[in-house]
């Protein structure tokens, strides 16, 4: 690492630990919990159950690293989402989306990250701009939001068993 990427490190330390947090909270999940749905009211395909949750988690995770490469004049595919049916293979899918987040910054200067210019920002598919580093402080948040999520559905299969 060069020593223009001490705020890419501080953004990889964040996620990587965001990781690890959500790995924890799901490392002790059964296979009949994993495929528990636990809200049966919600639109949201991705919020049904923790292997939506996590099959969306992982996929996001892709998807952030391909825009910035896109971004960056690559062409890169994200992976298809894919449920698993077991915790041992989101961790490890988890683990590969980290490995797949700090190739994709070896190269991103800290200069790279900040962008005034709105036209010079990364589109997404919910239509909204953001700059390397937003993109990446919403993956953050992302995981985050989703591991409180994962933990309360945890508390409500355990309430119901």
């Amino acid at each position: 690492m060069n020593n223009n990427q001490n705020a890419v490190s501080a953004l990889l330390a964040e996620y990587q630990k965001a990781i690890i947090e959500l790995q924890h909270v799901i490392h002790d999940i059964s296979e009949e919990d994993l495929t528990f749905t636990v809200d049966h009211a919600t639109t949201n395909p991705d919020c049904k159950s923790i292997q939506t949750i996590l099959s969306h988690v992982v996929s996001s995770g892709y998807s952030y690293c391909v825009y910035i490469q896109n971004f960056k004049n690559k062409n890169t595919v994200r992976p298809e989402k894919v449920n698993r049916s077991s915790i041992a293979d989101y961790i490890n899918d988890l683990d590969n989306v980290l490995k797949f987040t700090q190739e994709t910054f070896a190269t991103i200067d800290d200069d790279a990250l900040e962008e005034w210019d709105a036209s010079k920002k990364i589109m997404t598919s919910w239509g909204q701009l953001y700059d390397i580093e937003q993109l990446m402080e919403h993956a953050i948040v992302h995981i985050l939001r989703h591991r409180r999520q994962i933990e309360t559905f945890k508390t409500t299969i355990k309430q119901l068993h």
